[in-house]
């Protein structure tokens, strides 16, 4: 008496970077589902400086134009070291009131603030960039990010190495139950990256010490940016 079999082999993911649900799919008869992560390394081809200004003023105007003289020390920093100003791109440059609610609701000043964010492709122009910036004293903090532009590729490599998985826990069970594995009926894919945040500081603090030793990291390369990817498969068998 011949059996149809149906083989269902899954496997959960734990990783926060596929807290989202995978889609379901109906059994079928003489088939097997399978799921599996695979993922992709890459040294990081960017490094991504972002910065808030944010400055306060009596008047709208001059909060204006601080803010805006600000954004142009930014622009001198980048000329002084041979970079083209538009490596930084600027968000919209707001201008708000600044109340004070006691004993009665006033306006007290005008704060303009505009997130500035920088891209450096070269990396040993990262760390006088980031001092210059900071003596500067352009703005409260700025975060360095290491990331890869180029996240096509990578995220394909990382499918790649899930669908390889995949199909392998798909031949072991069709194998152990003396089957052969047929053609894919089925896919789904999820990508996930983790990129790399280096060092949120404080700019003051910097500038207080850039006069002194090395940095312990300086001669270290940037941590691997890392690409993973889930697919969920289903073959059937023969």
């Amino acid at each position: 008496m011949k059996l149809a079999l149906l083989f269902s082999a899954l496997f959960l993911v734990t990783s926060a970077g596929f807290a989202q649900e995978h889609p379901s799919v109906t059994a079928q008869a003489n088939s097997v589902y399978v799921g599996a992560d695979g993922k992709f390394e890459a040294a990081p081809d960017t490094a991504q400086i972002q910065m808030t200004v944010s400055v306060q003023d009596d008047n709208p105007q001059g909060a204006y134009q601080r803010a805006s003289k600000n954004v142009d020390q930014i622009r001198q920093v980048l000329k002084a070291n041979g970079l083209d100003t538009k490596l930084a791109t600027q968000g919209f440059l707001s201008v708000q009131p600044v109340y004070e609610w006691r004993p009665k609701q006033r306006v007290i000043a005008y704060k303009a603030a505009a997130d500035v964010t920088l891209k450096l492709k070269d990396f040993a122009k990262v760390g006088p960039i980031t001092q210059q910036l900071a003596e500067a004293n352009v703005s409260e903090t700025q975060t360095l990010t290491y990331i890869l532009e180029s996240m096509d590729e990578a995220k394909n490599r990382a499918v790649e190495d899930a669908y390889r998985r995949a199909r392998n826990s798909a031949e072991t069970v069709a194998r152990a139950s003396g089957r052969a594995l047929g053609e894919l009926s089925y896919a789904s894919v999820d990508t996930f990256e983790n990129p790399r945040i280096v060092m949120p500081h404080q700019m003051r603090a910097m500038s207080a010490m850039a006069n002194a030793a090395p940095a312990p990291t300086e001669e270290f390369t940037p941590q691997l940016v890392t690409v993973t990817a889930h697919v969920n498969a289903l073959f059937g068998l023969k």
